[in-house]
């Protein structure tokens, strides 16, 4: 949403979703309204932390007058508009940009998919086996964390993240043009040549696993990940004085990765290498 500065009274927009009148504070867009009326549409690239890029087009709706499908993630709820969001065509775009992504990247550790693909009758396999596909090796080149591009859809969220609306390393940027457009670090090197500090803000917005724990990772290879096991304890972390908020994901008594509120008003989900990756002492029990 727009910033609004503290002490001004936000105004309230009036229009039409799905045949009810809704109201929502001035500055939301047309998805901050789906939410906040209980109506679900799926997206795959939208976040709480970072501006919208609308670039996985799951969450498009029609809008009355517009030509063309226009991404509720983005789109401003505006006065007086008529927005629908459960039609035969939203629905049927939807289920085509499950089938080009489920295609071509591999979907099998972002949250809620499977259920979104069964729901629109979305069929991946109907392009076939030549369906082009990355077809890339995870790259494993340090002990924090893992880049598989094989998963990435190229919401560029790791960009901004890595750039001028997190961290400003610009350590990670989008290399080639089209069909041949990848996520890189600079001149392609390996990450422990590049300009990455090791924050892992590009593993906490990353939608689809594209990028993980080393740890993560490594479990889900032995079968051992279960999220289902695993329990969350916020706290503060001790190494400086900032005060930054900690979640802790333990399985089995074991820390297996470290998250950050996003709704915390000291890090908004940031962390430095020692807050999300700094944390075995507390494990060494020797």
């Amino acid at each position: 949403m727009t910033a609004i500065p503290l002490g001004v009274p936000r105004r309230l927009v009036e229009f039409t979703l799905d045949g009810r009148e809704t109201r929502v504070p001035e500055g939301s867009t047309v998805l901050d309204a789906c939410r906040a009326a209980g109506t679900d549409v799926p997206t795959l690239c939208e976040g709480d932390t970072l501006r919208p890029k609308n670039a996985c087009r799951v969450c498009v709706v029609e809008v009355e007058g517009s030509r063309t499908l226009q991404p509720a993630c983005s789109r401003r709820a505006e006065p007086g508009m008529v927005v629908r969001t459960d039609t035969e065509r939203t629905r049927h775009s939807r289920k085509v940009v499950l089938e080009l992504l489920a295609s071509s990247v591999d979907l099998s550790t972002t949250p809620r998919v499977a259920g979104w693909i069964k729901e629109y009758e979305a069929k991946p396999d109907r392009f076939g086996p030549d369906a082009a596909r990355l077809n890339e090796e995870p790259k494993v080149d340090n002990e924090l964390y893992v880049r598989d591009y094989g998963k990435c859809i190229l919401c560029y969220k790791c960009v901004d993240a890595c750039g001028d609306q997190w961290q400003n390393t610009f350590a990670i940027a989008v290399a080639g043009r089209g069909f041949d457009a990848r996520i890189a670090v600079e001149h392609d090197a390996p990450l422990t040549d590049s300009a990455c500090v090791y924050c892992g803000n590009c593993v906490e917005v990353c939608p689809t696993g594209a990028l993980s724990f080393k740890s993560e990772f490594d479990m889900r290879a032995a079968g051992t990940w279960d999220e289902s096991k695993q329990t969350e304890t916020t706290t503060v972390c001790a190494y400086c004085g900032v005060g930054c908020n900690l979640t802790l994901h333990v399985q089995d008594n074991e820390i297996v990765k470290v998250t950050s509120p996003h709704d915390s008003p000291v890090t908004h989900g940031n962390l430095c290498i020692k807050g999300r990756f700094g944390y075995q002492h507390v494990q060494n029990r020797g």
